[in-house]
């Protein structure tokens, strides 16, 4: 759809704007919103379909879906950003609703591009549809648990495949390609599990320290320089070395299609963990299977974010607050279950993960088409 926006200086600019639902079989449509200048169709399309995956595998009540505005933000004022946020839901608003699509944060989007959507969806309703989005601020239904499940749902992929590949966590060597809401929360959490955060890297460059990084000093060197570039306690990299440094965990947390066939060539890890959504191209899979690297697929991996979103939108069905640690305990297990379900599959089959996935996660939509039938 056209978005048209009034910016700050009264001109109109129309931006392009686009909603996909791949399928609501299992339950609403679910999926991010994004602005970003490089968002195409394709893009969305191929987004919505990984998200119908990543339901399924994860067996949550949801369909996939994916949206967004192909838009610099970094170049817009707050109220310009709003105007944009507004006029686009206006837009998708047929679409939207507790029961029919819940949308969540993406690239580019947070709790306040959450709030004024769900505020333009309940204005246009005229009732209070708290469930409409999900990963929204506490102030207006969203949860505590909500920021950083995406991260703890990637350690808990991380414990299981180093589990089920008799390899130790404490000592174990970790790469991180980006360092924003996922990359930096994940390398805490991982830094906090035992394992050592040797090299990170964002859009500006990178840093790599053999005896692991400082993960609280480098947080604080990015918040003061907007960059992990420039870290003193680190040797500079450049971005692309990265997957060279010797470790045995490797987590691309950025953009998609960050993994090519030269990267898997070259990558030093036993064990990649997709963070970010499609980072791995095709012609690099059968690479690393060669290789006898193990991937777990981003349809398992950051699956965290969306259970959360799930149990978010629950919540605010229900109308009441689980106690602290709830949503904890039942993100663990759902992606325990998540992982443990496509590893056998993967065993059985002898394929990939990220066959294993898509295995499991078409046949329980398969079955529910089957079991819904054809209507009339």
């Amino acid at each position: 759809m056209s978005v048209p926006v009034r910016m700050d200086d009264g001109q109109v600019r129309v931006f392009t704007g686009w909603r996909v639902h791949h399928d609501i079989t299992r339950g609403p449509a679910k999926g991010g919103i994004r602005f970003h200048p490089d968002l195409d169709l394709d893009e969305v399309m191929a987004l919505a379909f990984a998200m119908t995956v990543k339901t399924a595998v994860l067996d949550l009540p949801f369909g996939g879906a994916k949206g967004g505005v192909r838009c610099d933000p970094t170049r817009m004022s707050l109220g310009e950003l709003e105007r944009l946020t507004r006029r686009f839901t206006w837009e998708i608003l047929p679409l939207l609703g507790p029961d029919q699509d819940v949308p969540a944060p993406d690239v580019n989007t947070d709790g306040r591009v959450m709030a004024w959507l769900m505020d333009t969806i309940s204005m246009a309703r005229g009732e209070r549809l708290s469930g409409s989005v999900t990963g929204k601020p506490l102030a207006v239904g969203g949860t505590a648990e909500h920021a950083g499940s995406t991260a703890a749902g990637i350690v808990t992929c991380v414990r299981a495949t180093f589990g089920a590949l008799g390899l130790p966590l404490a000592g174990a060597r970790a790469v991180i390609q980006g360092f924003g809401k996922v990359g930096a929360p994940l390398a805490f959490l991982l830094h906090s599990a035992g394992m050592r955060v040797v090299a990170v890297a964002d859009v500006a460059g990178a840093v790599h320290n053999p005896g692991g990084l400082d993960v609280a000093e480098l947080a604080r060197h990015v918040a003061a320089t907007g960059s992990v570039a420039g870290f003193p306690e680190g040797e500079a990299l450049r971005s692309g070395e990265l997957w060279e440094v010797p470790a045995e965990l490797a987590v691309p947390a950025a953009l998609a299609r960050a993994v090519d066939a030269e990267v898997a060539r070259r990558l030093a890890a036993r064990v990649v963990v997709e963070a970010a959504n499609g980072p791995t191209l095709a012609e690099a899979d059968p690479i690393l299977h060669e290789r006898g690297v193990v991937v777990v697929p981003d349809v398992v991996a950051n699956g965290g974010g969306v259970t959360s979103s799930w149990f978010e939108w629950a919540q605010n069905r229900q109308g009441i607050a689980w106690e602290p640690g709830v949503a904890a305990d039942r993100l663990d297990a759902t992606m325990r279950r998540g992982f443990a379900e496509v590893w056998a599959r993967a065993e059985h089959l002898g394929v990939s993960l990220r066959r294993a996935a898509h295995v499991v996660a078409l046949e329980r939509v398969a079955e529910a088409i089957r079991v819904r039938g054809l209507f009339p």
